[in-house]
């Protein structure tokens, strides 16, 4: 596991890897706490846990990340812009989790933001190098810890996800989060993009032209000059993204 903790750190074109495999379940990939950090065209493979978000501001671009079960999670204030995210086929009986974020306080900035980019199944093995048919459950996030904040916008979200979107947290005393969490989406495309059957939970939000604002990356990092001093290709607010092909 790699462990990133100093302040403006700035990958390029770097790979992280976690290859212990699904069986051995919780296995990182990359640990990132420093501040103001910036990921641009990078790929993060593993299974379970394989990108730890874990505090700070996080800003990637570009870049492709893979797993099956809570692989983005963490409490880091986190935009994904134009990426990637590779849904792998999991263990037997197990379900798929794009994300699991872990906002524990109602006015925590925290939160995952992701902007533009693709969610799709790992390649099958087909001889006409299509994707196999997703055999297993997979969602776009559940509540790791009660005031959980994940908003997707502008992403083209493929047929593997369930139409519930969302799942509860399964913990000791039973299912919690769904009531404090905050979920949203706006203006995605793809077959698994259709939110009238998602589940009816309180935090499952509505945001519109106006409310979704809030979710750019310069109010949501409170600045981004620290992005745009780096020329790293940035889109402040909404725009046509170059979707990413597996």
């Amino acid at each position: 596991m790699a462990a990133i903790q100093g302040d403006y750190f700035i990958a390029i074109n770097m790979g992280f890897e976690n290859s212990a495999g699904a069986h051995k379940h919780q296995a990182v990939a990359v640990r990132v706490q420093a501040d103001k950090s910036i990921f641009y065209k990078c790929s993060f493979d593993g299974y379970q846990d394989t990108l730890y978000a874990h505090t700070m501001r996080q800003f990637y671009r570009d870049c492709t990340i893979s797993g099956t079960i809570d692989f983005i999670f963490g409490d880091a204030v986190t935009v994904f812009q134009n990426c990637t995210f590779v849904v792998r086929k999991p263990m037997q009986n197990q379900q798929c989790i794009v994300t699991a974020q872990g906002r524990k306080e109602k006015h925590q900035p925290s939160g995952i933001v992701i902007h533009g980019g693709s969610i799709v199944a790992e390649p099958g093995e087909s001889k006409d190098h299509k994707n196999v048919k997703f055999d297993s459950k997979a969602y776009l996030a559940r509540p790791w810890k009660n005031y959980s904040r994940t908003v997707f916008l502008q992403t083209y979200i493929g047929d593997l996800i369930e139409p519930e979107g969302y799942m509860p947290w399964q913990g000791p005393e039973g299912n919690t989060g769904m009531d404090t969490c905050y979920y949203a989406e706006f203006n995605n495309i793809g077959p698994g993009s259709n939110a009238t059957k998602r589940v009816k939970w309180h935090g499952v939000k509505h945001l519109t032209e106006k409310s979704v604002g809030a979710f750019f990356p310069s109010k949501f990092f409170h600045g981004d000059d620290w992005i745009r001093f780096t020329k790293v290709p940035y889109s402040p607010g909404l725009t046509n993204f170059t979707k990413h092909k597996i």
